[in-house]
This record gives structure tokens, C-alpha cells and sequence, in this order.
């Protein structure tokens, strides 16, 4: 099965017609997914309950844990379909989507059950005082306890549809669950509705999961015969070479994300001596920074599966072409907003909350991480661009980097020297650094294809 409309846009579709193509469906389900986060906080933060909002920031590493299995199986499996379909081997192609989506079936449902079994160390670890254990505690019933599969299994679902070069069916899928959160959140939480605060978020983000995942399923039905996502059972025989595709890339993956837990739950932890207001204000500022956080996020994974086949066919040109363009594009727009962000902080928070107290804290917060803004998103693309093209141990390497080397000592350090205001600073901290380092490393990767790609013969003249 050979897919003509997809072969033309991997291989000759102007570079800016085809970053444009992949990536803004993404980027536009990225900011859907922006929303539908920042709505739980939006309403949540109605209540005027410190406590309640609290909970939605505290219970927040979990949720990024899910990241981990859909960076292993989503961004693992969609890597290696990628390149598989640069190759023209087709099998390789349903069979790593098939692992993909059964693998991650799997690792909902031991999510559900550890979870469940262990849930009081659980609160403990992540900073829940005995004011807060209880509604946290009910926000992750639903979104862990009976949530954890169809949260983790509809964005692998979306890499794996991605990772064809339907961006546009994958942004549908992902949003149509994002928006159904944004509709089911204030009659969950608000007086007016069900009055359930946290635990009504919870349930909202349970139940549009849902959706989403039975949206994918219908796609699939529907383009059975004419796409190269597979979730056939007979496909999922994993061998050695399908196995260790998908884990050079999805591995390092996942421990970026797993590290991404743990660098949250210190800040976190360090944040929660200073009571919930403060937590509160953190939360908020973090969910505002997510807006171009999953910006750049949705460009690195939209452009992926077009690094990953102009890689794999051997395509140096046009793949350096498509990552200087994606980072021309992406740093405009992160550098503007960052702007944005520092100089009206405090009404941005103000938006969420009106209590004083954590509109002082979090436009603070806030300014401390929106300086890191433009750096991060240079990093991200160039994990992307380690990721698509099979470099596991480069997006390894900038994992540890960025958690254990750089931001929890810069954590640590900065909340001596500047208590609580120092910890919004880290990420800056370490960002810069990383950012040049993969300037450094892209640079090589420029180099090494050019020389490889020199070494090839000449194509026949016709």
C-alpha cells in the first residue's frame, strides 16, 4: 500500500507548505489542549477556594506522568513508522503501530491498578497536606483511579495517526476531547451545576478522554484499507528489531517526562511550605505558561514525522531546510509572547483568581518563567529532531540535563538565596544552557547528513 498524496508531501511539497500542513493542525490542538488545562484552573478558581485549586496544581505531576507511557509508546512507535515509511517497508510500519497502541492499552491499566493500591504515599509525595489530601484525592479517582487508559491511550492515538501525515484527523481527535472538557467543566464544578469542584474537573477530563479515544476508533473503521495504522491483534507479535525501534526513541522519551514528574513535585514540594495560597499562584502561572510551552511542543511533534522520513530516505537538504524554518518560526512568535507575558503578568493572573495574595505570588511566578520561554522552545524542537531521527541517546543526555544536572540544583540553590520568588527562575537557568548546547549538536547533525548524503552516487540522468 503506497499512499500518493502522503509520499508528495514528504518528499515535495515546498518546505513551508509542508511544515505548515503537518505542524499547525498540531499546534492548533496543542492550544485546545491549552485551553481545556487552564479551564480546569479557570473554573476551579471560581470557587475562590485556595484549596480546591490546590488540588487540581498538586495532583498535576500525575497527570504529566501519563507523558512518560505516550512519549514511550506514541512518540517511540510514530518515530519508527516515520522512518519505516521513508524506507517503503510497510510491514515494519503496521507492526510498530500495532505495539504502540497495545503496549500503551497495557500501561493504562497497571497505571490504574499501582495507583489505586498506593494512593495515600501517592498524596504524601506530592505535597498534600491534610488541608488539601482530600480534594485532591477526588480529582484523581477520575482522572487515575477509572481515567488513566483513555487519557493515555487517545494521544497515543493521535502519534500514531500523526505519524502518516494526518495531523489534521490527529488535532481533530485530540480536540474533540478538549473541547468537550471546556463544555463539561463548569456545570461539573460551579455551584450553579453539579458543585463538585475538583473532583467535577476530574470527571469532566474522564469522561472527554473517552470521547476522544471513540473517536479514533471510528476513524480508523472508516479509513480501514487506506491508512498504515494497524491495531490489528495478529500484528502485535513484537520482535527484537520492532522492540528496540521504538525504545531507542521512546525510552529516553519517557524518562524526559518521568524527570519532567520530578522536577514538577520539587517545585512543587518547595512551594507547599509557604502554604496553599502560594501553591495556588504557582499553579496558575505554570498553566499560563503552558500556552507556548504546548506551542512549541505541537511545532516539534507536527514536523517529526517530516524530519523522520527525509531522514530515513537519506534527504539532507530538505530536512535541514524544514528545522531552520520550524526554529525561524517558533522563536518569533515565543520571544513576542514572553514580551507579553512579562509586562502584563499580574492582569494575566487576575484572570484566574482576584485574591491579592496569589495575584502578588503568581505574576512574580510568572515573570521568572517566561523568561525561559524562548530557550525552551529551542530545546524542544531539537529533542524533536533527536527523536524523529532515531538519536535516543542525544534526547536522553538533554533529559538528564535539563532535571538532574541543571533545574532541581538550580531549584534548590535559587529557593536558598531567593525564597519562594528564586524558584520560578530555574527553568530559565537551565534552558539557556541547554539551549546551546543543542545548537551544538544540531550543527553536527547538519554536517554528518551532508557528508553521508555527498558519499551517495549521483542520481540517474533521464
Amino acid at each position: 500500500m503506497e499512499d500518493q498524496k502522503k509520499i508528495q508531501l514528504f518528499e515535495q511539497t515546498p518546505i513551508p507548505g509542508a511544515v505548515m500542513k503537518l505542524a499547525v493542525p498540531t499546534i492548533l490542538s496543542s492550544l485546545v489542549m491549552v485551553i481545556y488545562n487552564l479551564a480546569d484552573t479557570y473554573f476551579v478558581g471560581m470557587l475562590n477556594n485556595s484549596v480546591e485549586n490546590a488540588a487540581v496544581t498538586l495532583a498535576a505531576p500525575v497527570l504529566l506522568a501519563f507523558n512518560a507511557v505516550n512519549n514511550l509508546f506514541g512518540v517511540g512507535s510514530s518515530s519508527m513508522m516515520s522512518r519505516a515509511l521513508g524506507r517503503k517497508d510497510y510491514e515494519v510500519v503496521s507492526k510498530s503501530s500495532a505495539f504502540g497502541f497495545y503496549c500503551s492499552v497495557i500501561s493504562g491499566i497497571l497505571f490504574s491498578v499501582f495507583f489505586t493500591v498506593f494512593s495515600d504515599p501517592f498524596l504524601v509525595l506530592l505535597g498534600a497536606s491534610p488541608e488539601t489530601a482530600g480534594a485532591t484525592a477526588a480529582y484523581l479517582k477520575w482522572t487515575v483511579t477509572f481515567g488513566a487508559t483513555p487519557a493515555i491511550l487517545n494521544v497515543v492515538m493521535a502519534y500514531l495517526v500523526r505519524s502518516e501525515g494526518s495531523a489534521m484527523h490527529a488535532s481533530i481527535g485530540t480536540m474533540s476531547g478538549c473541547l468537550l472538557n471546556i463544555v463539561l467543566d463548569p456545570i461539573f464544578i460551579l455551584p450553579w451545576g453539579l458543585h463538585m469542584g475538583a473532583e467535577g474537573a476530574g470527571l469532566a477530563t474522564f469522561l472527554s478522554n473517552c470521547v476522544a479515544c471513540i473517536y479514533f476508533f471510528v476513524l480508523l473503521f472508516c479509513k480501514r484499507g487506506r491508512t498504515y495504522v494497524c491495531i490489528d491483534p495478529k500484528k502485535f507479535r513484537p520482535n527484537r528489531s520492532i522492540v528496540s525501534g521504538v525504545c531507542i526513541v521512546g525510552i529516553p522519551a519517557a524518562i524526559q517526562n518521568l524527570l519532567n514528574v520530578t522536577g514538577m513535585t520539587v517545585l512543587n514540594n518547595f512551594t507547599s511550605a509557604y502554604g496553599a495560597g502560594a501553591v495556588a499562584a504557582m499553579g496558575i502561572a505554570q498553566k499560563i505558561n503552558m500556552v507556548p510551552t504546548y506551542i512549541a511542543m505541537g511545532m516539534s511533534q507536527g514536523i517529526m514525522p517530516l524530519i523522520s522520513y527525509n531522514y530515513a530516505s537519506g534527504n539532507a537538504k530538505r530536512m535541514k531546510g524544514v528545522i531552520l524554518f520550524s526554529v525561524k518560526i517558533a522563536m518569533t512568535f515565543t520571544v513576542a509572547v514572553a514580551a507579553c507575558y512579562f509586562l502584563f503578568s499580574e492582569q494575566l493572573i487576575r484572570l484566574f483568581m482576584q485574591d491579592e495574595e496569589i495575584v502578588a505570588y503568581g505574576s512574580r511566578f510568572l515573570h521568572g518563567f517566561c523568561l525561559g520561554i524562548p530557550f525552551l522552545c529551542l530545546d524542544f524542537l531539537a529533542v524533536g529532531v533527536f527523536q524523529a531521527t532515531g538519536m535516543g541517546k542525544h534526547a536522553f543526555i538533554f533529559a538528564v540535563l535539563r532535571k538532574i544536572v541543571l533545574e532541581i540544583p538550580a531549584l534548590c540553590l535559587l529557593n536558598l538565596l531567593f525564597p519562594l520568588y528564586g524558584l520560578a527562575y530555574a527553568q530559565f537557568v537551565a534552558e539557556v544552557i541547554l539551549a546551546v548546547a543543542a545548537v551544538v549538536v544540531l550543527a553536527r547533525l547538519f554536517r554528518r547528513m551532508q557528508k553521508r548524503q555527498e558519499k551517495l552516487p549521483p542520481a540517474p540522468q533521464t
